[in-house]
């Protein structure tokens, strides 16, 4: 009879390539349920996303060169330039807005969960610089923002390698034109749509890599921190946006856009499941029925 450690030796690996599928296969349908701008109009197709969304996304900018002259203020209000966290190591960079309703938590709590995994420590072989664009948050927000990850992060000693920032109107155009984020504000909704995306800036302000989504490998993020700290550049890569769009808090609901992209994970997640639970019992019984044989 197998031991629990043999057990979980043999059934693990299996899960956790299951599970990498899963996340495949939600990426995928995500990915045709909702087309970009251009792959639409690219193909003859109509562009059925609402009018919001379709002026939202990244434009891939590798080895673009930050402004690093622009001004922010830090979490504890301080006038700061942005270059003054670049020089020594690769920054993290994420575009949010701090009162976001659903997915730019998401993305700070994707990369901050990768990142309690990957052995590089924050403030000595990396910096975490969240940009708010919504120029209407303050420093105040920054900070709860701050005490959130740090907390979530658990590393005593890293508080120097984490920022939150916030700007006037011009620094945020500024920074989302140089990293090709683009966004847009729902007058009816009072809320801001976009997509996510973390981004690896070199040492010395230019873009290395992109990473879409709210999950992020964390040796992908390990080797992409490497070479980002080396000045080399990446690869254009496939976009799987998820977009942050037409939630109200008022009712708590969402609408159509979000609606889809949870059914999608929820029917993925079903269905994998289901594949996993459908082969574990049928090796168990093709197992006891191998055994019942040499027995016999």
């Amino acid at each position: 009879m197998k031991s629990g450690n043999q057990i979980r030796r043999n059934i693990l690996p299996r899960a956790r390539g299951r599970m990498t599928a899963a996340s495949a296969v939600l990426a995928l349908l995500v990915l045709s349920a909702l087309p970009s701008n251009a792959q639409a109009i690219g193909n003859g197709y109509e562009d059925t996303r609402p009018k919001a969304l379709q002026k939202v996304g990244f434009d891939q900018r590798l080895n673009q060169q930050l402004p690093l002259d622009l001004k922010f203020r830090d979490e504890m209000g301080r006038d700061v330039r942005l270059g003054q966290y670049f020089g020594k190591r690769p920054v993290i960079l994420a575009m949010v807005y701090y009162q976001c309703p659903m997915l730019c938590t998401l993305v700070l709590n994707g990369l901050t969960t990768a990142l309690t995994v990957v052995r590089f420590n924050a403030g000595r072989e990396f910096d975490v610089v969240a940009i708010s664009f919504d120029p209407k948050e303050t420093p105040v927000m920054a900070a709860a923002k701050k005490r959130t990850y740090l907390n979530r992060y658990n590393r005593p000693g890293t508080e120097d390698g984490w920022h939150f920032l916030t700007g006037d109107q011009g620094s945020v155009d500024a920074i989302t034109q140089a990293t090709g984020f683009r966004y847009a504000w729902d007058p009816e909704l009072k809320q801001f749509a976009h997509a996510s995306a973390i981004m690896l800036i070199t040492p010395e302000g230019k873009i290395s890599k992109y990473f879409y989504g709210i999950e992020y490998g964390p040796n992908d993020l390990r080797l992409g921190l490497v070479e980002a700290s080396k000045n080399k550049i990446g690869n254009a890569v496939d976009q799987v946006l998820l977009y942050c769009y037409h939630y109200d808090p008022a009712t708590g609901k969402y609408g159509a856009i979000a609606l889809r992209i949870m059914r999608l994970a929820a029917g993925a997640t079903v269905l994998v499941l289901g594949m996993f639970v459908f082969v574990m019992v049928k090796r168990d019984h093709e197992s006891g029925s191998g055994g019942r044989a040499a027995v016999s």
